[in-house]
């Protein structure tokens, strides 16, 4: 009889275990902030600086690992087969989130069904620039010379598919020009062929180019924004240079597996906003030239759905296909 009533007692003591208190249960494992792309890439930047942050927010610490390859895929693909858990996150970039599943035709995930918004965290804009002592000392001298030459101009990208290459087919389009399009892997080599003459211009995430900005052999043009940048308040939009409305940023997000139970989801929501309001995180977006977003699961949720339905016939009309 006593043991029966010791079992009906720890029974109740179970069921009235608190959410907090599951969710401690949540943090006394190893959080770990898979980055889809290798170490040095401005997602790798922005994920170790929030991942000091949340260590200390949430009382654990957080390991970021990378796992590139396949245009993040392979990073992407490990998160979204993750347990459910809360113990691995995803810290991806526009193409794993949302464009990626428009491109290729054998993905081992769908961005929409396998992983659970979080929050997004910031945009940093395309980049049009061109060499210092160029051709080209304004969009307007861009844009003529194409329109000019047909296709003359030869423009560098950081590879097919990328936000920078949609982003030059989507800028064509609206101003009716035709760029040579020419790509690479990654931003450094643009940088050095740009410098060095051997393409006119490159559209790419400004955060790379913002030392080259600096140091003067490399000018920017333009920046496919909403507003101006703190970091380069002399430099015009897009929209300012003669196309209203025009705007494209590379944007980086949190993601769980789907499955996650939603008292973590909101927990994690609720660390990067603080990471987003701190004065850390402040400084680091400074930096490299981030615009800081912020928000609810639900608002990145819809914010990739506007940019799947903005970038889809972009994709489609060029036959952008892996």
């Amino acid at each position: 009889m006593m043991d029966r009533r010791i079992a009906i007692a720890s029974l109740a003591t179970a069921c009235l275990v608190t959410p907090s208190q599951a969710q401690q249960g949540w943090l006394a494992r190893p959080i770990t902030l898979v980055v889809p792309f290798a170490t040095g890439v401005t997602s790798d930047v922005l994920a170790r600086g929030m991942a000091e942050f949340l260590t200390r927010e949430l009382g654990q610490t957080v390991i970021v690992e990378n796992k590139g390859g396949a245009g993040g895929n392979i990073g992407a693909a490990h998160v979204a087969r993750a347990k459910p858990d809360g113990s691995t996150f995803l810290f991806a970039s526009t193409g794993q989130a949302a464009t990626n599943k428009l491109m290729y035709k054998e993905l081992q995930y769908d961005s929409d069904k396998d992983l659970a918004p979080i929050a997004l965290i910031g945009k940093l804009p395309v980049l049009i620039a061109a060499k210092k002592g160029g051709r080209f000392t304004s969009m307007k001298d861009l844009l003529e010379q194409a329109r000019s030459s047909n296709g003359a101009v030869n423009v560098g990208y950081p590879g097919n598919g990328t936000l920078g290459h949609i982003t030059g087919l989507l800028l064509a389009k609206t101003a009716g020009v035709t760029f040579n399009d020419v790509q690479y892997q990654g931003s450094a080599k643009i940088i050095g062929d740009l410098m060095g003459g051997h393409i006119d211009a490159a559209m790419d995430s400004a955060g790379a180019y913002m030392g080259n900005i600096k140091d003067g052999s490399v000018l920017p043009l333009a920046l496919a924004a909403s507003r101006r940048s703190p970091l380069l308040p002399d430099v015009p939009t897009v929209a300012e240079a003669g196309m209203p409305g025009f705007e494209a940023s590379v944007w980086y997000g949190v993601f769980a597996p789907t499955g996650t139970p939603q008292e973590i989801i909101d927990r994690m929501n609720s660390a990067a906003n603080a990471y987003l309001a701190s004065e850390t995180g402040k400084a680091l977006s400074l930096r490299i030239g981030l615009d800081m977003a912020g928000g609810s699961a639900a608002d990145l949720k819809a914010f990739i759905a506007a940019e799947q339905a903005k970038w889809g016939p972009v994709i489609r009309d060029a036959k952008i296909a892996f």
